[in-house]
């Protein structure tokens, strides 16, 4: 059947039914049942209809059907075995589709739409020989420029470099003014590892086509690709010269900035282009991040803020708006900033830990326990279980905690975390004897379990035992965890607590040495933690010891205002008043 046939059909249809147009006629065809559809006596091109009107309504099996049908009335015609060929392909069904292919190949051998579509099925089953038989035409040469980009994927795919870059070189050759050409020896050179005939493929295309961002773009992703950081500024730099204060590219250039370390040059980037581009928040987005990260909270905060105004369903901006809040203190709002998260958002389960958090630094540990039971409930998950039963351990039921954390064990009984933690449980309890038997049971199971090791170490230091094998653990514990503030802590505690015995026994010399050695890792712990109560009391003691008593006050200060943890800070409010009447305070 031919194309025409199509056409003389809806003629003969209208004119039985004058009304109506070739459209409707599908209708009819789409509301009347298989039965009523499969006519054996109707020619070729009402099949052909039905199949198109079918294939239409996502019916592909149905239509192949229909084509089939079409073929025993008509199997002289490739058309329709291409469409047949092609339904067949989309139902997945690769080597019927290559069979009709074939056959309405057979049919019109020069029709390029079936060359091509059996080239692509062929590329797909990586088939070259048979790509290229029918690509390329008795010349030897592809048939045209999509048959001649398909065969060049082809080698691509297959690693036949050479035979793909000689096809980028013949439809350069064709068409010296468009780009793809290029693109393709660009992509074949840079495979061969000949990245500089790749720049100069792409350098060839920009003397066709200056200032072309598409040419920009692959320059500066072949850069990027090499490792080659400041190579890719360098290519934005250039096109921000041609297409000034493009916004993409500006982007582009802040990321690769960010990427080289070059973070104060990215954010002019971005601060320019926030500034020419005020309804984007894209650049903002970006600078509050960057900001976030420099610990820059105030003007990260009013960026996120200034996101919310405009687009106050941005919930994921919500989400680290209320981070930002809680890095500056600001609890109250920080937590209004996680209610905005609704229950669907991927960030929901981790906006209720976080309020979970607020409720629990206020005190209100059932307030916290709901959070987390709300959160499990949705999202469960190991963590939370044994969040959960900390805060349970808090709210005055150590015992049902430890019982909830020891049904989690009878799950996992070689998991010594769960050991670790119900250790701390009873610790937190003041039950230290049943704490330590835990975290010694935790460490037989896994003597490399660094949480473990440093519990233990710094409880022997704060109890002034076994100094020299506290030290040890801890030890042990920060290779397992380097930079970790808070075992880098617990070292610089051993140091202050043997140099406070050294001290106390007369032996002033070797106590200063051990002292100086406390407050060097106790100030690294401070500055590792980002702050953190228990750290600036143990810098207070230390500075009180060696006689600096300003000092001292200061960090018993910083202690106050980073609100204390009652539990392991019971002294903390005398030291400080003690020692700022010392000093003549009121």
């Amino acid at each position: 059947m031919r194309r025409g046939n199509v056409v003389r059909f809806c003629v003969l249809v209208a004119l039985a039914l004058p009304a109506a147009g070739c459209a409707t006629v599908g209708g009819v065809f789409a509301s009347r049942t298989e039965d009523a559809v499969v006519r054996p006596d109707a020619p070729a091109d009402y099949d052909f209809l039905v199949g198109r009107e079918l294939e239409a309504d996502g019916d592909v099996a149905g239509a192949a059907a229909a084509y089939t049908r079409a073929i025993v009335k008509d199997p002289d015609s490739p058309y329709l075995r291409l469409e047949l060929a092609q339904v067949e392909a989309r139902q997945g069904h690769y080597d019927r589709a290559v069979e009709q292919g074939e056959q309405a190949l057979a049919l019109a051998p020069d029709d390029p739409d079936t060359r091509r579509f059996l080239g692509t099925l062929y590329r797909v089953g990586k088939r070259v020989d048979d790509a290229e038989r029918v690509l390329r035409g008795p010349d030897g040469q592809p048939i045209d420029d999509d048959a001649a980009l398909l065969l060049y994927s082809l080698y691509l795919e297959s690693d036949r470099l050479p035979e793909a870059l000689a096809i980028g070189e013949w439809v350069v050759a064709r068409d010296p003014t468009a780009l793809r050409g290029y693109f393709a020896e660009a992509a074949a050179y840079e495979k061969m590892g000949r990245f500089d005939d790749s720049e100069r493929a792409l350098r060839a295309a920009l003397a066709q086509q200056p200032g072309s961002l598409a040419v920009y773009g692959a320059l500066a992703r072949s850069r990027r690709d090499r490792s080659d950081r400041e190579g890719e500024i360098e290519i934005y730099r250039e096109a921000l010269k041609a297409h000034p204060h493009h916004a993409g590219t500006q982007a582009a250039l802040a990321e690769a900035l960010i990427a080289a370390g070059r973070t104060d040059e990215a954010i002019r980037v971005l601060e320019d282009l926030e500034r020419r581009q005020p309804r984007d928040s894209r650049a903002t987005l970006r600078l509050a991040f960057l900001e976030y990260e420099a610990k820059r909270y105030d003007s990260a905060a009013r960026r996120f803020e200034s996101v919310l105004e405009r687009n106050p369903e941005q919930y994921e901006v919500a989400f680290f708006l209320g981070l930002v809040r809680r890095r500056m203190g600001d609890d109250a709002r920080a937590a209004e900033a996680f209610e905005r998260v609704p229950p669907d958002h991927e960030r929901w389960v981790e906006a209720r830990t976080q309020l979970a958090a607020i409720h629990e630094k206020r005190g209100d540990f059932a307030g916290a326990l709901a959070e987390i039971d709300a959160a499990r409930k949705q999202k469960p998950a190991r963590e939370l279980d044994v969040y959960a039963a900390s805060l349970r351990a808090k709210t005055g039921d150590p015992q049902g905690a430890v019982a909830e954390l020891e049904k989690l064990l009878a799950e996992s009984p070689d998991d010594d975390d769960l050991m670790y933690q119900i250790g701390v449980i009873y610790g937190e309890a003041k039950r230290f004897d049943e704490s330590l038997v835990w975290v010694q049971r935790a460490l037989a199971k896994n003597p490399d379990n660094a949480n473990a090791l440093n519990y233990l170490g710094y409880t022997w230091a704060d109890q002034g035992q076994n100094l020299d094998q506290a030290e040890q653990m801890i030890q042990r514990a920060l290779e397992l965890k380097p930079n970790d503030g808070f075992i880098t802590d617990s070292l610089g505690w051993v140091y202050y607590m043997r140099a406070r015995a050294l001290t106390r026994d007369g032996r002033v010399q070797e106590g200063r040495l051990q002292l100086d050695r406390a407050i060097e890792k106790l100030e690294l712990a401070d500055e590792l933690s980002g702050g953190d109560p228990v750290i600036s009391e143990h810098l207070g003691d230390a500075y009180r010891l060696r006689g600096d008593e300003r000092r001292a006050l200061e960090h018993y200060r910083d202690a106050i205002d980073a609100e204390p943890r009652p539990g392991e800070q019971p002294d903390l409010r005398r030291k400080y008043d003690e020692l700022r009447r010392a000093l003549g305070g009121s």
